[in-house]
């Protein structure tokens, strides 16, 4: 082992995050009373409905896929750049009536969706259409070389390197970073009363809730009711579960002030459903769930179903008084630093849940993929350990503070001062400047025919291009023209109409030079011909 000073002994300063002076005015411009305020309502359209009536074999996604883009390719006239695509919608002819339940029942929307958003990164975005796409806001992540980890965590990274802490570990992860986040989240929900027994650190979200399934769905019966997973919805993880099992899509509508409802999924479960998979703060809307009516779907639900929430982008909001409901025995709690702390590169995040699934879980996860990695302990430790103290109100330490530690970690009080001090600065500047520019977004895109869900958490803002019917085409039509790309919200299972995902936390010059393209854009489609 290389002999080594003791963690934060070199601490450096706190990065700062400047915000300029016209995203303060922006961000502070109240809304216009006169513009109808926007909700999404995700459900299936007509024209999606479309594809599936023409299709020779509905169930096949890739051909699913192909008619959709074809159609899109047909619209855009000349300006196709795919023309087997388009002649493929042009021969296609309607075949059958198809509704709305059979589109969201069914296997091949999960993966017709999951191939789309393939597509769009594989092949049109970062593929054929990358000498176009000159400004992109449609990342999906935090902008790291701006936002990046605070000094204080890449201490600890570097620090965990010296060391040479990159060996086996518990599957579950080391135990004292397991108890500082079961701590953690035990100040978060007070009435959880979590221990490490609770806690399973992770290769961040995706991963953690695809070894969820793969796992719960072993254990159960099988010829059961489908799972239910709520869209709009992240793809890989809806993909999932429906490789496992049957799946019903549920769309839950997202009202004007940036609230989502989960009656439609209270009223589509079953005894025997056996997964329920939500995001409490939708992707792509930022809308927080009803916490009543959370309690109450997890108070609805039976004891064998497992709901599944993924609390990833449950950020960048006003703080919640979240129901004790979600400590229940059939909850499980996903989390992951790729969103709050800008590091999806990492592969980090933790799962709470009752200590009997953790226990049966561990076995899964020791023949499945071995244990998160060990490299990053030390970082989950410390986060966990400093958000603690925010959600307690410490602020001066104490020896108590610096005795919560190994002793291996060789901590100094005044060096753990300085580190937590940098800390608290960094996360505030961050979630101050990240906040401004979130709304400096949202009054800013507010353009001729473009409508805005008030983004309550999150990185993400969703627009709808009214004088649009279809997000991809959207997407096409505004790189085309304004060489600026937004994100289709068909991609996050918004299954109608022209809904765009713009990604706010990217640096400003970007959005300033995106903006009066897109005016200009839009003015001219709306002028009159």
């Amino acid at each position: 082992m290389t002999d080594v000073q003791g963690l934060f002994g070199d601490i450096g300063e706190p990065r700062l995050s400047v915000v300029p002076a016209e995203v303060e005015m922006l961000a502070a411009q109240r809304p216009d009373p006169s513009r109808v305020p926007m909700a999404l309502d995700p459900g299936p359209d007509a024209r999606l409905l479309e594809v599936y009536a023409r299709a020779v074999n509905p169930q096949d996604p890739i051909e699913l896929r192909d008619l959709y883009l074809g159609r899109v390719e047909c619209e855009l006239g000349v300006e196709s750049h795919r023309p087997d695509l388009a002649d493929r919608w042009r021969q296609s002819r309607r075949r059958r009536e198809v509704d709305a339940a059979a589109v969201l029942s069914s296997r091949a929307t999960v993966r017709f969706v999951k191939e789309l958003f393939n597509f769009y990164f594989r092949d049109d975005l970062y593929g054929d259409l990358r000498s176009q796409a000159g400004i992109i806001l449609s990342s999906g992540s935090v902008d790291e070389e701006h936002w990046g980890l605070p000094s204080t965590l890449k201490d600890c990274i570097a620090y965990a390197l010296n060391r040479d802490w990159y060996g086996y570990s518990d599957s579950r992860g080391r135990e004292p970073a397991r108890e500082a986040v079961a701590a953690y989240e035990s100040a978060r929900l007070p009435s959880a009363g979590y221990t490490a027994d609770n806690v399973a650190l992770t290769m961040g979200a995706t991963l953690a809730i695809s070894t969820l399934v793969d796992f719960i769905l072993l254990e159960a019966s099988q010829g059961g009711a489908a799972s239910l997973c709520a869209i709009p919805n992240y793809p890989p993880l809806v993909e999932s579960v429906a490789r496992r099992g049957p799946v019903s899509l549920v769309p839950l509508p997202s009202s004007a002030d940036g609230r989502t409802s989960l009656r439609p999924l209270i009223d589509a479960l079953r005894p025997d459903t056996p997964i329920v998979l939500l995001q409490t703060a939708a992707n792509p809307t930022g809308a927080l769930v009803c916490e009543d009516e959370l309690e109450l779907l997890i108070k609805s639900a039976s004891p064998n179903t497992l709901i599944v929430l993924d609390e990833c982008h449950e950020w960048l909001g006003e703080p919640v008084a979240t129901s004790p409901a979600r400590a229940a025995a059939n909850v499980i709690r996903v989390s992951s630093l790729s969103k709050n702390w800008s590091a999806p590169g990492l592969k980090v995040g933790w799962l709470m849940a009752d200590s009997r699934f953790i226990d049966r879980y561990y076995e899964y996860a020791s023949t499945t993929f071995g244990g998160p990695p060990s490299f990053f302990y030390t970082v989950v430790e410390v986060l966990a350990r400093m958000e603690r103290w925010l959600v307690s109100g410490d602020e001066e330490l104490t020896t108590a503070h610096c005795r919560e530690f190994e002793s291996t970690y060789g901590l100094r009080l005044p060096g753990l001062q300085r580190a937590y001090d940098n800390y608290r600065v960094e996360r505030r500047s961050r979630e101050r400047s990240l906040t401004l520019i979130r709304d400096a977004y949202h009054n800013g895109i507010r353009l001729p025919g473009v409508s805005v869900l008030p983004a309550r958490y999150s990185i993400n803002l969703t627009t709808s291009f009214d004088d649009h019917e279809d997000s991809y085409l959207c997407f096409r039509e505004l790189l085309r023209e304004t060489n600026v790309s937004l994100f289709p919200g068909i991609l996050t299972f918004c299954l109608s109409g022209a809904f765009m995902r713009l990604t706010t936390s990217q640096p400003w010059p970007a959005f300033a030079e995106a903006m009066p393209r897109l005016r200009r854009y839009q003015e001219r489609e709306l002028r009159p011909v």
